[in-house]
Formats: structure tokens, C-alpha cells, sequence
């Protein structure tokens, strides 16, 4: 989700640690049920950890499977035959290339260039219909009322912005995380990374990605709220998942140097002036031309001419 969930609320607002507006996710219940000790974060009370601890989660979902709550995520859908173009207008990576089915990592940008957010994008539009594009974009929790709103204010008119609140998410990660989901739908196990698809899982209709942020294998999983609870309870019943917080989501993440957020790097910048896409970064060369893109001079002067293909900088340029 590429995901990351730093609180990084705008200046002058509220802190989210006054429990007088703290949120809850579908599975909140659940969490206090399990033992968890919750706590104040992205504006939603969340389980930080779960009676085993820190360590016994972050070596489980190294080993086995963890289960993880990230519904405080923003997730919404961008439909219509100009979708994928008009979201192509806000972030420097291909949209329009993008094949039904699979799903990409992006920034959210304003009209400086500045990074507002990261997201992550899915082509849903898996048959031909009335509506044409149908894109699923995951963006950051803290930062989701914002996105949205840009989002709505620049693209609003070339495509229907649809908010998805009343959808639950949650990540199962780790090496069986596989084995434990697809004796619960069978056929996820053909999916790739960065693949996804609706399944009926545990009887609840889910629209899952092969995704996350640990460094380990593992899924994301979009499910109505109504049946949030269901699914949570049919996973934790399989004998490789245990429930894990967000401390060791954090940890199981660092250690595999796998960041969280953009905006994490400009958290503790002085002046809380946003990081700038510069270099090369997350922007492929079709999309350097400002006939494609409208980014600031500024920016196209700092991308530097592509080097000669070699082993070294493969991975660097294979986007």
C-alpha cells in the first residue's frame, strides 16, 4: 500500500490523540475481545499489540502469518472512460498502460510537485462495461479526508469519485499467509504480486491484492463492514494466523527497509514544507514529457538522462 500509516495530520488541526474524536474500525470489538491494547492513531482507537507482544507478533509474521487491521486506510474508486487518464493528471507514473487486474504503486501530487501522499492503484475493470475505467486506490489513513478531497477538486469532472467508507481492510502477511487464505478461497494461491480479484472468502464477498508492507508474502483484503467481523474471526481460526498490532507492523516493516510513507521524510522537516519529487523518483520516462505530465520545469531539469542499460542500474529503471 504500499502502505504507510504515520499520522501526519495539517497543521493546526486537532491531535488525534483526544479520545473525544477518536474513531473506530469494524473490527474494534474484536480487538478488545482479543486483549489488544489500543491506542490513539490516525484518528481511529487501534490495537498497538495483543497480549503475546511485540516481539511473539513480529516473529510470528516472520514464520507463519499475521493479521492485520489497516481500515483506517482510505479506500475509493475513480469510474468512468477518462478514469485512468485524469488520474494520470495527479501522479508520475503510468496509469493508462496499466493492465486489468494488477495494481501500482504512485504519488499523489499538487500542483507544485510537492508529494501530498502515496497510494496504491488496482485496474479493476476486469470486463467491458456502460461505465468504461474502474480504477481501486488505497491512499493513507491520517491523510485520506485531504486526498480525497484533491482528488475530487481536480479530477471530479472527468470521472465519478466514489469515497468507500463503509469498506473494511485488512493485510494478512507472511510466508503462509498463502496456505492459510486459499483454504479459505481456493485459487488465490495463482495470484502474483501486485495481482488481485474479487473472492468469496469464508462466504464474504472480498476484492483482495496480492500486497503489503512487510517484506513477506502476504494480502490485502477489502470487505464490506457488515462482514468484517466474519472474515476476521474465519482467518484467526486458521492454525498460521495470529493477530497482529501496530507495533509490530511497524518493526516487521523497518526491518525489512520497506517505508512506510513518503511523507514520513518531511515529517521532521523544518517548516513542514512538503518533499519534492526530484530525481527520478517513482517516475518513468514516458511520463517526463511535460505533453504527458504537468510538473514544474523545476523538476524536469533534476531528472537526469537515463544511463546505459547494465546489471548495476537494472533494477533502478526497470519501471
Amino acid at each position: 500500500m504500499a502502505f504507510g500509516h504515520v499520522v501526519c495530520l495539517p497543521p493546526g488541526e486537532r491531535s488525534v490523540s483526544n479520545p473525544e474524536i477518536l474513531l473506530k474500525t469494524p473490527l474494534h470489538d474484536l480487538h478488545v475481545e482479543l486483549g489488544a491494547r489500543m491506542v490513539p492513531f490516525a484518528g481511529y482507537s487501534m490495537p498497538v499489540q495483543y497480549p503475546q507482544g511485540l516481539m511473539a507478533e513480529h516473529l510470528h509474521t516472520r514464520q507463519a502469518a499475521g493479521l492485520f487491521d489497516v481500515s483506517h486506510m482510505g479506500q475509493l474508486r475513480l469510474v468512468g472512460p477518462d478514469a485512468a487518464a485524469a488520474l494520470e493528471s495527479l501522479i508520475p507514473v503510468d496509469v493508462i498502460d496499466l493492465p486489468a487486474g494488477k495494481q501500482r504503486y504512485g504519488l499523489l501530487l499538487n500542483d507544485e510537485g510537492g508529494i501530498i501522499d502515496d497510494l496504491m492503484f488496482f485496474n479493476r475493470n476486469m470486463t467491458d462495461s456502460a461505465n468504461g475505467g474502474d480504477l481501486f486506490i488505497i491512499v493513507n489513513g491520517a491523510c485520506k479526508v485531504g486526498d480525497i478531497a484533491h482528488i475530487q477538486q481536480k479530477i471530479g469532472t472527468r470521472c465519478q469519485v466514489i469515497p468507500m467508507p463503509e469498506m473494511a481492510l485488512m493485510a494478512l502477511q507472511g510466508p503462509l499467509a498463502v496456505t492459510a487464505l486459499q483454504r479459505l478461497a481456493p485459487g488465490v494461491e495463482k495470484l502474483v504480486f501486485m495481482t488481485g480479484g474479487r473472492f468469496t472468502v469464508a462466504g464474504c464477498d472480498c476484492f483482495l491484492t496480492r500486497s503489503g508492507y512487510t517484506g513477506e508474502d502476504g494480502f490485502e483484503i477489502s470487505v464490506h463492514e457488515s462482514q468484517a467481523q466474519t472474515l476476521a474471526r474465519a482467518l484467526l481460526a486458521q492454525p498460521e494466523v495470529k493477530p497482529v498490532g501496530l507495533g509490530a507492523q511497524l518493526a516487521a516493516a523497518r526491518s525489512r527497509f520497506v517505508p512506510l510513507r513518503q511523507r514520513h521524510r518531511h515529517e521532521h522537516h523544518t517548516g513542514g514544507s512538503q518533499p519534492e519529487l526530484g530525481d527520478s523518483e517513482g517516475t518513468p520516462h514516458r511520463r517526463r514529457a511535460p505533453a504527458v505530465f504537468q510538473v514544474p520545469t523545476k523538476f524536469l531539469r533534476s531528472w537526469p538522462t537515463p544511463p546505459l542499460p547494465s546489471r548495476e542500474n537494472a533494477w533502478a529503471w526497470w519501471h
